[in-house]
């Protein structure tokens, strides 16, 4: 006996579009960034625009992800496709702890040796502002949909992690301007990577208890039992399960059972009609499973 709630996060339409738009923004931010760095001889510019492609890259994955997660559920895979944005959250996350290492090796190897670097600071100033205006935009587009998707905070994050980066070479900028000192360039690309990893660590833990199928965060069982106990008719309740799909997913299951009264008088269907309401406004589950059974019944495996 199960109940589906309605459907929700990432597989809505909408989501999608605000993935497609933030993606031809970031992919024409991109553009301007690579051209800026190599005009100006910025890394922190460079770094940025890598970032940037890793966001367009990661966007991507997000898109395809979504379309995927929309799929309907078949008889090989009951619970349809909504673990592909886990999954698409799983390769943002490496990429982007990779990308973090790749910026600070360059950082440190500028920040020791500038050698007979020259950058022009006024031109990276003007693209970094140009990059910073673009990733506000793509962030509004995507502040509200990110807490109901995996995949959607994936992209998100990586658009917040270019925010800050962008403003971190905008600083850099004004100091090359206004000091000549070019090794402001260097010690903003180590920024960038250390904004980067504590972001991506973040998604990759969130990544792992779905896939451990830890209960959800913010999800406490015991007052889940709590509510089934004070249902009237119950009298225990065991083998209760909570975990997830994805973000916003979540899926129960549990054995109730009720008193013989109840299964006598035919309160059963009442019973788990309260059950699956309770679930759905306590807890906003989305598909919830009780097995109702009668006082003294006996399992027949040795599963407690």
């Amino acid at each position: 006996m199960h109940d589906h709630a309605r459907e929700g996060g990432i597989r809505g339409a909408s989501n999608r579009r605000l993935l497609a738009i933030s993606l031809a923004l970031t992919g024409a931010v991109m553009v301007v960034q690579v051209v800026g760095a190599v005009l100006s001889g910025s890394l922190a510019l460079l770094a940025d625009a890598v970032h940037m492609f890793t966001d367009a890259a990661g966007l991507v994955i997000a898109l395809v992800a979504a379309s995927v997660a929309a799929r309907p559920a078949n008889d090989r895979r009951t619970f349809g496709y909504q673990r592909a944005e886990v999954f698409g959250a799983l390769i943002n996350a490496v990429v982007l702890i990779a990308l973090s290492v790749w910026i600070a090796v360059e950082g440190v190897k500028r920040l020791i040796d500038p050698g007979e670097v020259e950058v022009a600071g006024a031109l990276m100033l003007v693209v970094a502002v140009v990059g910073l205006a673009a990733n506000a935009v793509a962030m509004w587009l995507l502040s509200a949909a990110q807490r109901r998707s995996m995949n959607v905070r994936g992209a998100y994050l990586e658009v917040l992690g270019d925010l800050i980066g962008s403003a971190a070479v905008i600083v850099a900028a004004l100091v090359i301007v206004v000091t000549g000192w070019v090794q402001a360039d260097a010690v903003a690309s180590l920024l960038i990577a250390a904004m980067i990893v504590p972001r991506a660590v973040g998604l990759l833990r969130e990544v792992v208890s779905v896939l451990s199928e830890s209960v959800p965060q913010g999800t406490q069982v015991r007052d889940i039992r709590r509510h089934i106990l004070e249902t009237p008719g119950v009298v225990d309740v065991h083998d209760v399960h909570v975990w997830q799909l994805t973000r916003g997913a979540p899926v129960f299951s549990a054995h109730v059972v009720v008193d013989d009264a109840a299964m006598a008088d035919g309160r059963a269907a009442s019973i788990l009609s309260r059950l699956q309401s309770c679930l759905d406004q306590h807890f906003d589950v989305e598909h919830s499973t009780f097995q109702l059974e009668p006082a003294g019944h006996v399992e027949h495996d040795a599963h407690a």
